[in-house]
């Protein structure tokens, strides 16, 4: 059989698979197995073995559980309520301030946590009845509380940011380091985006009335909201980008970090730990299936001679490298709305990452771009993942119509975030070569 005819078998039978609603671990495993039997015969089956036996000899994957486990402390710890409340006696004061602030604190909670779903359960718990009461537009405060949220997975450390750089093979420390300027960038645009709005559209987003904004000693007080956040960012940041430990080392740090806070809130209960270490078990086990469906479909990809073949047809897209990488952000953009960004990482990286290295762009920094698109992919419809996450805590006037329309203008300033970063590579990369010299 041809391999044109292969190709389009096998990944004809994965989009069937996928869109009949078969579970992604099962469609990209079994099918992959299925392919490999039929063209190598059973020494197949052992090459996948042998692939994710070295994944898991691998150090750096035990960062995942660490980090998971560090989140589900965090989302328990008290954390949130305390920062909320700082930023409402300081940002208050201003049109959209409530949006803004919201949205500091989930790039603050993506600092610490390195998952999407914390920080919009968390912020849709917390902050979103309060921006409601005080008269904000339900859609801009939605769209904040999204946006922000899927930060979880730019902001290092981020889980899905371990995953690529596990399939990819680039440093986990630079690709970390990668996504600090990227995240202030989208920071500041969506927090130029909400106070524009607010300015031109005083009714969205007003400012608290004056008995609220609370005086000086208050404004003081509440600072030391700041000081536990801030100590988890140093103790897990500061260790990687100073040299002083591995990102699984500052895994195990970030763990500390979050047992100190749930310990200084009194959270740290046997309940809260059993909960918290329940979730890390579940999320771990997935994510160990998602990898052994990886490695049962790269070599089944490679065997199948459809690298060759993918390659070949991307180079056919016109407009050059810069034609390319357009075709790829648009093929990411629509999957995302359809499937989870795991799912996304494993199809598209075997066809897109050579065609990349090809062309000359950097790896690393097309990996935060390819992050972007799957924040972007968490919070678009039809099944963008923080969409349910909210409508799940949202109170019941916010419906999900208000949900899917909120998304619109955050996703149009993602984008342009997007655009700067590809015009401008050195916003993604001036701090990897800041803290670990110029890429080799």
């Amino acid at each position: 059989m041809s391999v044109e005819l292969l190709t389009l078998l096998f990944f004809g039978s994965l989009l069937f698979f996928l869109f009949v609603g078969t579970p992604l671990v099962f469609t990209l495993g079994g099918i992959s197995c299925i392919f490999l039997y039929f063209t190598m015969g059973p020494v197949g089956f052992y090459i996948v073995a042998s692939k994710f036996w070295d994944s898991m000899m691998s150090f750096t994957l035990i960062a995942i559980p660490m980090y998971v486990f560090m989140a589900m402390l965090l989302e328990k710890s008290g954390v949130a309520n305390n920062l909320y409340r700082m930023m409402h006696v300081w940002f208050g004061g201003f049109r959209g301030g409530l949006a803004i602030g919201t949205v500091a604190i989930c790039a603050v909670f993506a600092a610490m946590s390195g998952i999407s779903g914390a920080a919009v359960v968390t912020m849709g718990t917390i902050a979103l009845p309060r921006m409601l009461e005080r008269g904000y537009d339900k859609r801009l405060a939605v769209g904040a509380i999204n946006c922000g949220g899927g930060w979880g997975i730019l902001i290092p450390p981020s889980i899905l940011m371990v995953l690529y750089a596990m399939l990819t093979e680039v440093s986990v420390g630079r690709l970390f380091a990668s996504g600090i300027g990227p995240g202030i960038l989208l920071f500041a645009l969506v927090s130029i985006y909400i106070g524009l709005r607010a300015w031109l559209q005083p009714s969205l987003a007003p400012a608290l009335p004056m008995e609220e904004r609370g005086d000086w000693r208050l404004k003081l007080e509440s600072l030391k909201a700041v000081f536990l956040p801030l100590f988890i960012v140093v103790l897990v940041l500061g260790a990687i980008f100073g040299g002083f430990a591995t990102p699984t080392e500052a895994a195990a740090l970030g763990v500390f970090g979050a047992l100190v806070a749930s310990a200084v809130h009194r959270k740290l209960t046997a309940e809260v730990l059993s909960d918290a270490a329940i979730q890390t078990l579940r999320l771990t086990a997935l994510v160990m299936w998602i990898l052994f469906a990886a490695h049962a479909f790269s070599t089944a990809y490679t065997t199948l001679g459809a690298n060759e073949l993918m390659n070949q047809l991307m180079t056919l897209v016109p407009g050059g490298k810069w034609g390319s990488l357009a075709f790829m952000l648009v093929v990411l953009l629509i999957l995302g709305m359809v499937l989870d960004p795991v799912g996304i990482m494993l199809i598209t990286l075997p066809v897109f990452l050579p065609v990349i290295q090809s062309y000359g762009f950097d790896a690393i920094w097309f990996g935060v771009i390819f992050i972007i698109m799957m924040e972007i992919g968490y919070m678009t419809p039809p099944f963008g993942f923080n969409l349910f996450y909210l409508k799940s805590v949202a109170p019941p006037e916010v419906t999900m119509s208000d949900i899917y329309w909120s998304v619109i203008p955050y996703v149009l300033v993602t984008m342009l975030g997007v655009l700067i970063i590809i015009l401008y590579p050195d916003i993604a990369l001036y701090f990897p070569n800041l803290f670990f010299g110029p890429a080799k």
